[in-house]
Order: structure tokens, then sequence, then C-alpha cells
């Protein structure tokens, strides 16, 4: 390492302590937050293979108390620093202590049956985390996704709640939901996954997607479940009222003809604690100012598809990163059908006045839709950068998502489907992007849930021959890799039916979103369908 990147790197570390975050401040802080140079040092010499092992790690006393000791110590070595945070920290679990997750002993158990074991495995009881750790506190049973996400993910809990429904497991899945409501009632929204370090950004709004799996009867959604879903609604919201034309705020857009989308956004703009060297590495060797990269880093991990050439203004170069000057398709698709389900809700309770709001807020959001996120000419969805006012010509199975929430038309879905055949359709099943770029959201990797996202929006519009082709795709794959590994994982390479790989970490195995999606689509297209 040389010492002129040492000493950008040492700039950018400290510069990332004191940038400017919105977050607001009676937020629990994050680890980095709260030990600061400790927190940079520790992830800078790389004592630990993954960036997230020491964000997990749970204090033996206060952080201050722990930073005098600190101060007092100066362990100088990589030695006696390791020795100092193992003497002052628990450390979790390393994700190889996990390896017995999908491994079950020969000969194999069907699928299906393997899949059910799973969730007593990969379930967690109500969490009321040790004091200091980064955990939040869960009042109801839930599921973790495995590996290295010791704690529940927002998107990635609807996937799962697909299996959990199907074997018979409603209870568990409602303390789920119920988690979720908690912590939007706690914090305004749902944090991209129960620990600190994720409260400064969200994730895709599937919230009421979850409770309609529920099943419940329309009352008790409404008393249950409406306030917080406007709740989030509002999230997303937030300073549209005053937004100018032609001007972004937060999670908002409003274009210069006054239309009004919406985009992905962190509210800080430091490191990821998750994901910190990895972050200030890619910053020291970019010309680009730190803190914007850090935002639109933050902000793609909010998206879920942390990464993809989706975001790329140049693909083959994370640093061209710029998520929050793109107004996403699936985003505004998910957002249309929160304020379907909203307007609903409010229906059912004779609120005259909501009622109406919404459904006007999801009419327009639709003619939105149509007018920028709709391609004419290539028939099909994408998103579109609103800086520069362009569509954006990045084929993604985000495009799916208008079918899935029932925005597209006919006509429109047509163009889809022939899209996704001949842009997206892998022998085994579907690809996020058709590029490779050795981002995990590219090709030739696939993920569960754009399979249920593409099966079930192409079902829905009628082509029934797609949606089970790639059902079928998906499945053969997923069974493959079962039966020569053991194991279910969190992505796949749908070009070879083998594990997938790229991205900042390593193939996870477990996997919450691949269970539940395999479990719900072994139900709709049998086993006989995919051997």
């Amino acid at each position: 390492m040389s010492i002129d990147w040492l000493r950008r790197f040492a700039i950018l570390a400290l510069g990332a302590l004191a940038c400017g975050a919105s977050v607001a401040r009676d937020a629990p802080q994050t680890p980095a937050e709260e030990f600061g140079s400790l927190y940079s040092r520790v992830e800078s010499s790389r004592l630990y293979p993954d960036s997230k092992t020491f964000a997990d790690a749970v204090p033996l006393q206060a952080p201050q108390t722990i930073l005098d000791d600190y101060a007092r110590e100066r362990p100088g070595t990589n030695v006696t620093l390791r020795s100092f945070i193992e003497r002052h920290f628990t450390l979790p679990a390393a994700p190889a202590a996990d390896a017995a997750i999908g491994a079950p002993t020969e000969p194999r158990e069907p699928l299906a049956q393997h899949i059910a074991a799973l969730w007593h495995t990969l379930s967690r009881a109500p969490l009321e985390p040790p004091r200091y750790s980064s955990q939040l506190p869960l009042a109801h049973p839930y599921v973790v996704p495995g590996g290295r996400f010791r704690e529940i993910y927002y998107w990635d809990s609807y996937f799962t709640m697909l299996g959990l429904m199907r074997d018979g497991e409603s209870a568990l899945a409602r303390g789920m939901v119920d988690n979720f409501a908690d912590l939007i009632e706690r914090y305004g929204h749902v944090p991209n996954g129960s620990r600190t370090y994720y409260l400064s950004r969200s994730q895709p709004p599937v919230f009421f997607l979850m409770v309609g799996l529920l099943r419940l009867d329309a009352a008790d959604i409404d008393i249950s479940y409406l306030n917080a879903m406007r709740t989030e609604h509002a999230f997303w919201m937030r300073g549209a009222r005053t937004l100018a034309r032609g001007h972004a705020s937060g999670h908002v857009v409003r274009l210069a003809d006054g239309t009004l989308l919406n985009r992905y956004w962190d509210a800080l703009d430091t490191p990821r604690d998750e994901s910190w060297l990895e972050d200030v590495r890619l910053a020291a060797g970019s010309s680009r100012p730190a803190p914007a990269l850090y935002r639109d880093l933050r902000s793609a991990a909010e998206s879920g598809w942390d990464f993809s050439s989706r975001w790329l203004l140049n693909p083959k170069d994370l640093a061209t990163i710029e998520t929050t000057a793109i107004v996403p398709v699936d985003l505004n698709s998910l957002l249309y059908g929160l304020e379907r389900a909203i307007s609903a809700a409010c229906a059912r309770r004779h609120d005259g006045p909501c009622e109406l709001e919404f459904g006007r807020q999801a009419q327009q959001r639709r003619q939105a839709i149509d007018r920028y996120l709709w391609d004419p000419a290539r028939q099909r969805y994408g998103d579109y950068q609103w800086r520069t006012g362009q569509w954006l010509d990045r084929p993604s199975a985000a495009m799916l998502y208008p079918l899935f929430v029932g925005v597209a038309s006919d006509a429109q879905a047509r163009g889809v489907a022939a899209a996704t055949r001949t842009l997206l359709l892998a022998p085994g099943g579907l690809l996020a992007t058709p590029l490779r770029t050795g981002q995990q959201w590219d090709a030739p990797n696939g993920w569960a849930p754009l399979q249920w996202i593409a099966v079930r929006g192409l079902a829905d519009y009628g082509h029934a021959g797609l949606a089970a082709d790639i059902a079928h795709r998906w499945l053969a794959t997923v069974t493959r890799v079962y039966d020569e590994t053991g194991r279910l994982l969190e992505k796949y390479d749908v070009a070879e039916s083998l594990p997938g790989g790229g991205g900042e970490y390593p193939t996870q195995d477990g996997f919450g979103w691949t269970n539940g999606v395999t479990r719900e689509l072994l139900a709709r297209y049998p086993p006989d369908a995919v051997h």
C-alpha cells in the first residue's frame, strides 16, 4: 500500500466521521459513530475479513469506557489491537458457523421437506438486544436470511413469507409483519434491517404486500395495519409538498413539468458501517467527492440491488454510481401499489377523503410511470435519469414490477413479456440484467425475488407460458444445486445453473428468500415439471 494511498485513505476516513449526517439525532448511533477512530482503525486494519463482523460485535462496556481504555492502552499493532477488541467486545459467530444450514445427511430429503425444516433453523425468538448492541429490539419471532445476515431484513421478509404461509407457519409470518409495524411506529419507517446502522435508509416498500399475504379479513387489516401503511407512505413522500420543480429532496423528485416521482435515498453520506473498508477504498480511488459517492452507494443498498449496472454511468466502474439521480421503475411501481392498498382500506372504513386522496395519488403516479418510465419504441419499462431528462436504456428485471402491481396495460405487458424473453431469459431462470460486470445484481446472476415478481406479474397478465417457463428453469437450477451441495443459496448463476457469485462478500447460504420463493413455486409448478 503506497504512502500516497495511505494519506488519502486517512483523510477520507476522518472526513467520513465529520461529513453531513441528516438522520434525526434521537436515533441510536451506529457503531461507526459511537467508536469513531477506533472503528475506522479496526476496519482499515482488516482485522476481520468481513466488514460486517465488527459492526455486529457487542460492546462489553459503555462505548466511552472502551474509548478511554483505547486511548490509555494505545495498541500499536494488529495483534495488540485484536487482543484489545476481543477483550472489550463479543464478536458474532462467523458465517462459517452456519455451514450446517442446508446440509442434510445423505440421501437428500425432498426439497420442499428440506425447506420446511429450515424455518426452524432460521427462525429467532423475540429479541431484547444486549446493552450497547447495534441490534434493534423485536417483540415477535422472526426469520433471518442466513449466513452473515443475522438480523431481520425488510424486503427479504416478504419473499420469505411466501414459503412460511405455504408451509402453515402463519403465526410466524404475522409476527414478522407485527415486527415491521412496530418498527414503523418507533422510527417512522421500516429500516433496511434491524440494526442501528440500517436506520438511515429503508428498502423497497413491500409492507402492504406482507399484509396481503396474511389473508386477514378486511376489518382486521384496516385496524391493525392501515396506520402503519400511511406512516410508511409519509416517510417516502416527506418533503413533497414544498419541493420546487426540477429538484429532489430525500426520496421525492419533482420533475420540470411538476410531475412527482420517487428515488432511493439514504439519509447519511458516510461509509456504510457494514461495508466500511470497501466504501473507503472505492472513494480513495475516485475523483468524486466522497460524501456524494457514499450517499449513492447507500441509496443503492436501499434499493436491494447492491450493486448493479442499473445504477452505473459506466457499467464497469462502481465509482460512477448515480443512484440518487435515477427515478427507478420498481420503487415507483411499489408505491403505486401502496397507494392503491391505502385507498382500498380507507374505502372499507368509509373514510371518503382518504380513499379519494390516495386514489388520486395512485392515478397520478400511474400517469407519471407511463410518461417517464415506459419507452414506446422499445416496448419496455426502464429507469429515468431525472437530472439529464433521459430514459435509461439499461434493461433489467425491474421492468416486470409494473406487471406485478397491475399498473401496466395489456399492450404494455405484451411488450415486457417479449423483452423479458429476448433480454433476460437464461437457461436457469431470469437474469437480473443482461450485462456481465462482476456486480452481483448483473448477469449471470438470478435472484429469487426477481423470479417471483416476474412469474406472478406475467401470469396475472395472461402470459402463463412464459411465467411457467421461468419458474421451471429456476426450480431446475435450485434443485440441481441442492442435489449437488445440500444447500439453498442467496443467489444463483442462471446461465450455468450454478451457485452465484460477484459482489462484496461470498455467496451466503440459508437462505430466507430463496426458500420462500422456491417453496411457493414448487406448489404452483409441481416438482415433476422440473426433473
